[in-house]
């Protein structure tokens, strides 16, 4: 009979594959800039999660395609989408990502 303590605890849940982990560092990496984060929480802050970029670009002290610059860096990281209408680009915030971003940091079942 052996005295060997098992020095590791079972996984509680399934960890991040490669291909998982590449996808979520390219969506940290577009919420690691300020300029960014306040734009998908400005999105997100609108009724129905959606909001024209004429809201968006008046509240930034940043040129027009500086903001535009930053919404396809969010885009592309698939943290939001947009549909033209008329002369103007409406952003909605897409929360499948997001979700996923809050099932990473999701501390359940992880003892305090």
């Amino acid at each position: 009979m052996s005295n060997q303590v098992a020095c590791c605890s079972p996984l509680v849940r399934e960890p991040l594959s490669e291909p998982q982990a590449a996808d979520l560092a390219r969506v940290f990496k577009a919420m690691g800039d300020p300029v960014r984060l306040r734009l998908l929480s400005l999105i997100a802050s609108h009724a129905g999660g959606e909001a024209c970029v004429c809201e968006l670009t008046g509240v930034f002290d940043l040129s027009g395609p500086t903001i535009s610059h930053h919404l396809k860096v969010l885009r592309e990281a698939g943290l939001i989408a947009g549909e033209r209408r008329g002369t103007w680009i409406y952003y909605r915030v897409l929360p499948d990502v997001l979700r996923q971003v809050g099932a990473l940091v999701d501390v359940k079942g992880v003892p305090a």
